[in-house]
Parts: structure tokens; sequence; C-alpha cells
């Protein structure tokens, strides 16, 4: 290892992209149980963009690294590292204490890019225990797109065993950002039926190809939950994947069936009505509402593992943004011009 600078993106302010600044250090040390692995690649998620702004719902430090999603390789492991070896192709885990089991009140503070430096640098140090190797069948570009969304989209179809998404089910996912787009996969790979929304013909289009079997215009159709319900025989959807928030829980509570599982991962759609649907009304609708915060590095390694005995291959964006242009890469998310997983390219080589 030639280098001993370390290019890093941290926050200075949380007044939005322009509090993003490019720093240099040496690289860290690394202790007895910790891994020093050098990114190549990373990729964003929508909380990475609203950390910058100061609007994340779980909090952030000032100063930090960004970034929660990146892949690279080991370069030098402490004298008690037993898992990883030098060249070893991995990823981190974003709730780095969830090892396995049931999520703990602590667990959430330990959040790559949140309360913990995140991946936005070209050398990270890492405890062995917050590292899992990226699946054998995904390049280092690919790999850089597992820790939020993907373990997200898996955890929504899978994280309550009462209610694992069964073949023949129905699942309804929402726009084509990174954890609808893995939800397609995951539900296809497992014999689901899929119905997604978009307002996009050319990303309804691709949805299509991704496997989805019913694609629903939401702005020709607003009433898309009720259309959503009436295309799953009338009964409603058994999973949904909500991303959106205030501003469409009202149309996810209309498609989903007696019993059936609403996984709340996001919060992009604003709502303008002061009737937005309140948590009580899940007890109307006779469903399961659950809030989903990735999950642990176990069901990682179970998702690694059926991404590669599945031949799943995550879906990025053609844009790829070099390492200097970050700000411009969380914009061009911001004005949501992306489809699936946007990229950044950290390493020259």
């Amino acid at each position: 290892m030639a280098a001993t600078v370390n290019r890093q993106w941290r926050l200075n302010g949380f007044t939005g992209f322009d509090s993003l600044v490019l720093k240099e250090n040496r690289i860290p040390e690394i202790g007895d149980s910790d891994v020093l692995v050098r990114w190549k690649y990373a990729s964003l998620n929508y909380r990475d963009l609203v950390v910058s702004k100061g609007t994340y719902p779980l909090g952030a430090l000032d100063g930090i690294v960004v970034g929660s999603d990146a892949a690279g390789e080991v370069v030098k492991i402490g004298s008690q590292v037993r898992l990883f070896e030098p060249g070893d192709r991995v990823t981190g885990i974003h709730l780095q204490t969830w090892q396995e089991g049931t999520l703990k009140a602590e667990d959430i503070g330990n959040a790559t890019g949140g309360k913990l430096d995140g991946v936005l640098q070209e050398y990270g140090v890492v405890p062995e225990s917050g590292l899992v190797k990226i699946p054998d069948t995904l390049d280092l570009q690919q790999g850089s797109t597992l820790t939020i969304a993907a373990i997200t989209a898996w955890d929504s179809l899978v994280g309550l065993p009462s209610k694992r998404l069964e073949a023949g089910q129905w699942v309804l996912t929402q726009g084509s950002g990174g954890v609808s787009v893995f939800a397609i996969q995951f539900a296809k790979a497992m014999g689901a039926h899929v119905i997604a929304t978009s307002s996009s013909q050319a990303k309804m289009d691709r949805l299509m190809e991704l496997g989805a079997d019913y694609v629903i215009n939401y702005k020709e159709v607003p009433e898309w939950g009720a259309e959503a319900k009436r295309i799953a025989n009338g009964a409603g959807v058994d999973h949904v994947i909500e991303v959106g928030g205030p501003g469409t829980l009202r149309q996810s509570l209309n498609a989903i069936k007696i019993q059936g599982v609403i996984s709340l991962v996001g919060f992009m759609a604003v709502s303008e009505n002061s009737n937005e649907p309140k948590l009580l009304e899940v007890l109307y609708y006779g469903c399961i509402a659950r809030g989903v915060l990735v999950s642990s590095k176990q069901e990682f390694q179970k998702m690694n593992a059926f991404i590669d005995a599945n031949n799943i291959k995550p879906v990025i964006d053609e844009k790829v943004f070099d390492f200097a242009d970050v700000p411009a890469a969380y914009q061009y998310m911001w004005d949501q011009k992306h489809f699936g997983k946007l990229t950044i390219k950290i390493a020259s080589k």
C-alpha cells in the first residue's frame, strides 16, 4: 500500500449538498480486531441526501465521513482477525453492532454515515464484525449497492417469519429506486406476483423488463391502491414496500389485504393532506405495519447466498460519478434522474 493520504467526503454543517467537503487525512492505523479496506465503489441512498440537509429522522453527527454503502478490497488485517484476508472483496453492514436476532435500541445509533464515519473515503477502518464478503457472482460496483437498499427489500419480504413471502402471493412496490427494484427482483425469484408504480413511461417499461407483472401510472390513476387491490384478485396484496411515507400510505392501505404486511421503509412522498392516515387506522384495515431498519449481519449473509443462488444482478443507473463529483451525484439523485442504484467510483484503479 503505497498511498499515505486518504481523501474523505465529510459533513461541514447541515445546509445541504454544499455542506459536503472533500478533505485529506492520513490513512488510519488498525487495531487488533480491525480491517483496513480500500473502498472502490459506493452507492447512494435517499438517507444520505437528507443527512446532509439535517432532516434525517435518526440524526447524524456533524463532521462525519458521509455515505453508507460501498464495496472494496481488504488491504490489511489486525492480529486477531480470522474471517478476512488481504484481497477479500467486502462491504459493510449499516448498523454495525446488529449481528443477529432482534434489533436492539443501542444498535440504531451505530449507523455508518450517521453516528459513525461512513464510506465515501478511499480507505476505511472497520471492525471485523462489521463486514461481510460480497456475493461471488457480483463485481465491486454491484456489491456496493447492498448495504441498505438490498437488505431493506430483503427484510421487508422475509423479516417476519410468520409472514414470509410465499410463491403465488402479491407484492406492491413504489417507484424505481433501489429498495423497490431489489424488492421486485427478490419477489420474482421467490415466485410472487409484482405490481409496481411509476409515472414515467420509460421507467414503467424498465420495471416490466425487470419482471413486474403490472405497472400502474400513479399520475393517471390517483387511486392506485384500489387498482392494485383489484388486480390482486380483489382481495388485495400480501406485501407493500412503502417507500413514500405520509404521501402514499393511504394508497398502500387501500391496496393491502387483511393480515397483509406494509413495510414502512421510506418517507419520500410529502403529504399536503391534513387527513393523512394515522397509525390507528391500521386496525381498521386489519393489516400489519412494520418499520424496517435494514437487518442483521446474519440476514445479510443469507441474502447474499440467495443472490448467488438466483443469479440476481443489482440494477445500476448508467451514469457513474467520479469521486470528485460527489455533490453532483447527490443532486442527480435528488432530482430523481436515476433508475435503480446510483454509484460513485472511488478508486481510480
